[in-house]
């Protein structure tokens, strides 16, 4: 029972919001994957988690496009040609500091510092790889919005049903310029949002036997306030994330586990908010891993894999998510 309490921690940390993958500018990666969860094993925590995301497929719809299909294709909201991107590359490491009780709750303080960089083309490119108008290349490092979760569990002496709830703060800069000193990055691209957010969710685990677990979780996030960038007003959409898992514990080095992680995303709204490219569903299948390194660490990894994929306008997606993490209790 000591890895079932190991496992489930980290398999909930690793599964929160890494979905989030649905466009660059605007529905960039969320490095908030919420508490560390299902554990019940009191004292602290430490975890350092790696994230790597290169969004470089042009999608709409449900579908990949070309270059040229997309220097063709006009924005609904602006009535004039949709803007075309290369790539967004973004690399986080976070830190989560966690503290459970071991009766009835738990909470968990989450720091991201995130490294990206963006490429478009802009609009009215010829072609679809040569620059037009307001085309840009940026890069940005720093700490971007933290986040604090509560969670109460104490419903059963099980201790396997629980519900969350808290903050992501307005910490991350946003006021990032491209690298020709004076066009702004469009706020899905800044280091943060501005805005306040409320997060809500909850949770689900169980056995099936002595070598199969599984759990059922979903979470919501939305922004209390519009904050002001480039002069304008910006509020990122509503997000709900969706997730099941299952892992298998009859090897004492390794834990397989597999999930499937679902992301609704809004549209996000305000004066420089982009209302055409923004906001959809995205569906990812997960095959991980956790290596028990003792009672105290493990380390673990997942790459995520789209599956299904229907966005709003024309954006950007990746291939794959990759994640490596270790995680410390004291």
């Amino acid at each position: 029972m000591k890895y079932l309490r190991i496992v489930f921690s980290v398999f909930f940390l690793v599964q929160m919001e890494l979905v989030l993958a649905c466009a660059s500018c605007g529905c960039s990666l969320n490095a908030d994957w919420g508490t560390q969860g299902l554990s019940t094993q009191p004292g602290w925590s430490l975890d350092l988690r790696y994230d790597y995301l290169n969004q470089n497929q042009l999608w709409s719809g449900t579908g990949k496009i070309s270059p040229a299909v997309g220097v063709s294709a006009i924005n609904t909201q602006t009535n004039s040609n949709a803007e075309v991107e290369k790539y967004t590359k973004s690399q986080t490491v976070t830190a989560t500091i966690d503290y459970n009780n071991g009766e009835s709750w738990g909470l968990s303080l989450l720091v991201p510092y995130l490294s990206r960089d963006h490429m478009t083309f802009g609009t009215d490119s010829p072609d679809g790889f040569t620059p037009g108008s307001n085309a840009y290349s940026s890069q940005t490092s720093g700490v971007g919005d933290i986040r604090l979760i509560g969670r109460y569990y104490g419903f059963s002496e099980q201790k396997n049903f629980g519900i969350q709830a808290g903050l992501k703060m307005p910490t991350g800069r946003t006021n990032q310029l491209a690298n020709d000193g004076s066009t702004v990055v469009d706020p899905g691209l800044q280091l943060g949002t501005g805005t306040t957010d409320i997060i809500l969710g909850v949770y689900y685990h169980n056995n099936w036997n002595d070598h199969w677990g599984y759990f059922g979780q979903a979470l919501y996030q939305r922004a209390l306030n519009y904050s002001n960038l480039a002069g304008g007003s910006y509020r990122p959409g509503d997000g709900l994330n969706a997730n099941v898992g299952v892992r298998y514990e009859n090897y004492e080095w390794v834990k397989p586990t597999l999930q499937i992680n679902t992301r609704f995303v809004k549209t996000d709204s305000g004066d420089v908010a982009d209302t055409y490219a923004t906001g959809g569903t995205l569906v990812y299948l997960t095959p991980g891993a956790i290596f028990p390194v003792s009672d105290r660490t493990t380390i673990y990894s997942n790459i995520q894999i789209p599956i299904y994929q229907n966005v709003n306008g024309i954006q950007i997606t990746p291939s794959f998510i990759f994640s490596v993490g270790a995680r410390v209790s004291f």
